[in-house]
């Protein structure tokens, strides 16, 4: 490359690269501003339902949908109706309906951009990786790790107390989270500071931690793919729609994945936290949190060739385009007899 060209090569690496971390950082920020808010909500009487009580709590007020008014002859059947409607019904048909709506158009965003176990998960992806070069203990190779100045680093086992250590006090911070959420957090916390738990309290942290931490450390990624609930009916609906957003593969540039940065498999495959296969059909990547990571990784490795990504956002008419692109690609597999 003529000397004149490498500052623009150069400067084109840097762009991508800094495209790559300012879309993670902002997705950092959305998951570290709710892992606080899922932490303190019980504390602050943002949502929480004392059991002690059989009363909800929601914004820092006590939310009662009538019934004990109408029992004590304090209001009509007619105001006790409507006020289940309105207190009840309502706000949970509409907090269901926005959550559905945006994982129509967008699958399972609240999973990769919001929820405190994903969250966890990948910081424990982290540690791990810095311990045994894998992500998971299940996966079948180890992947390379880069420090800041791009230079091969290997693992070291001193990572692995961390990584025990971190899903060790993350399981006690679920179980206790948990168990402010039924209790009053006062109650909970001053009980525990004391020594003084109740056999109920002490029961629930102990099962709660242990089972929290076998989870975090074997299943992490087992659970968000098929043991979560609310992930689940993300993609259900989201799979639904032709429209929903999708990583498109220019397949075309199919080569250019050949001389990616990463052994064992492209950049975007090592880089996925939930350990699928970016590049993959939809209906392979239902459990896809569309955390956007193997869009930055493909930014940066690609970038690093002077080369623009291979793998891209798309949405509306285009994920439709894409949806079909992969139906005929399949369909000429079959009809080769060859791999998916």
């Amino acid at each position: 490359m003529p000397s004149s060209a490498r500052p623009e090569a150069a400067w084109a690496q840097a762009v991508d690269d800094a495209s790559a971390r300012r879309l993670q950082v902002r997705r950092r920020r959305f998951q570290i501003g709710f892992f606080v808010l899922f932490l303190l909500a019980p504390a602050l009487d943002v949502l929480r339902f004392d059991v002690t009580e059989a009363q909800l709590w929601v914004l820092g007020m006590r939310w009662s949908l009538g019934i004990d008014a109408l029992m004590q002859g304090q209001i009509t059947p007619t105001e006790a109706g409507l006020s289940l409607l309105v207190r009840g019904l309502l706000p949970l048909v509409s907090v269901v309906t926005v959550f559905l709506v945006v994982a129509w158009r967008y699958g399972r965003l609240y999973c990769g951009w919001l929820c405190p176990h994903f969250s966890a998960v990948e910081m424990l992806n982290n540690a791990l990786h810095r311990a045994i070069g894998k992500y998971s203990l299940w996966d079948g190779h180890p992947t390379r790790r880069r420090d800041a100045q791009g230079r091969v680093v290997q693992p070291q086992r001193s990572w692995w107390p961390v990584f025990i250590g971190l899903s060790v006090v993350l399981g006690f911070t679920w179980a206790i989270t948990l168990l402010s959420y039924l209790l009053p957090p006062a109650r909970v916390w001053s009980h525990l500071l004391q020594g003084a738990l109740t056999p109920g309290e002490a029961r629930f942290l102990w099962i709660g931690t242990a089972v929290f931490t076998a989870e975090f450390v074997l299943a992490r990624h087992l659970f968000c793919r098929f043991g979560c609930a609310v992930g689940l009916f993300q993609s259900l609906v989201w799979m639904a729609n032709p429209k929903g957003m999708v990583v498109a593969f220019q397949r075309d540039r199919a080569r250019d994945c050949r001389t990616c940065d990463l052994p064992q498999g492209s950049a975007c495959d090592n880089g996925c936290p939930m350990r699928l296969h970016p590049r993959n059909i939809k209906r392979m990547m239902f459990s896809c949190v569309q955390c956007g990571q193997c869009l930055s990784h493909c930014e940066t490795s690609q970038g690093a060739q002077q080369r623009t990504p291979v793998l891209t956002w798309v949405v509306g008419v285009d994920a439709v385009r894409e949806t079909m692109r992969q139906k005929r690609e399949e369909a000429r597999q079959d009809a080769q007899g060859g791999p998916r």
